[in-house]
């Protein structure tokens, strides 16, 4: 009875320690999140390492489906419809495939991203949407697998692929702008203060109509003339300035600029000086 107990007491402690016994991961998992205008991007994948090995050409074969990663396929998820290469990719949930080249790369968008690795059976209907992509040679090597979101816009961003001294870059755009011109109308019916600077804002960075623009932004200023906000009012006079009335744009940043003061804001009180002086 003793020497069972005792196997019993051998086994137990045999398996707990198994239990907590953990090492790192070969090719450690990774998520990346980006806010591209209004459109949220991520990206879930394994990291592997070059290790001395020759990557493309050798361990990750030209002309080949690769699954963009280790271990289960990477994952690209758009929260709005966004188009690539003129092509329109739903928003969801995208196994990403690639078939490299010494040249270029055909990126692959797969919409059934439940695979480890490439499917068993590769189905054509499967494929959302597919790319090609121009292989840049990097001066440096990357040693571990990376994926960026870069080249950030209000309407596009650039997928990247890194390994090796490879660089793979493809750009998607976002409904960004269709979805802003969207909520100005629904909130034009009675806007606050705040809805007209935005939106005088947007026009302005995005070269849209300037005179629109200074309308909505001398409609927000005229709505806080009581308690003026200096970056309101910086604001407008960039806007002054675009639409040609450099008069009126040296007043405003006169305000900005006594508003920023007053508040102690440094930055404010720094870019409305140096944009008087360049009025002048």
């Amino acid at each position: 009875m003793k020497k069972i107990l005792l196997s019993l007491f051998v086994v137990a402690l045999s398996t707990n320690i198994n239990a907590q016994l953990k090492t790192p991961a070969p090719s450690p998992a990774s998520k990346l999140e980006q806010k591209v205008g209004l459109t949220d991007v991520t990206v879930e994948y394994s990291r592997p390492s070059m290790k001395g090995r020759t990557i493309f050409g050798d361990l990750v074969p030209y002309g080949k489906v690769w699954r963009t990663g280790a271990n289960a396929n990477t994952k690209v998820t758009f929260s709005d419809d966004v188009t690539i290469d003129g092509k329109t990719l739903k928003k969801g949930t995208y196994a990403l495939y690639t078939k490299p080249g010494k040249d270029s790369w055909e990126v692959i968008f797969y919409s059934d991203a439940n695979n480890w690795g490439t499917p068993g059976k590769w189905d054509d209907t499967k494929v959302a949407v597919s790319t090609t992509a121009k292989v840049e040679t990097m001066s440096t090597k990357i040693e571990s697998f990376t994926i960026s979101i870069d080249e950030l816009t209000n309407n596009s961003a650039v997928l990247g692929i890194l390994w090796e001294n490879v660089y793979v870059g493809v750009k998607f755009n976002t409904p960004t702008d269709e979805a802003v011109e969207k909520s100005i109308a629904q909130v034009m019916g009675g806007p606050s203060a705040n809805d007209y600077f935005s939106s005088a804002v947007y026009y302005l960075q995005e070269g849209k109509d300037i005179n629109k623009a200074k309308e909505w932004i001398n409609k927000a200023v005229d709505m806080t003339k009581d308690k003026p906000r200096f970056w309101y009012l910086r604001q407008q006079s960039l806007i002054l300035a675009k639409a040609g009335d450099k008069k009126g744009a040296i007043k405003a940043a006169k305000a900005s600029l006594a508003g920023a003061e007053k508040a102690g804001n440094a930055d404010y009180v720094k870019m409305n000086k140096e944009f008087i002086a360049e009025m002048k």
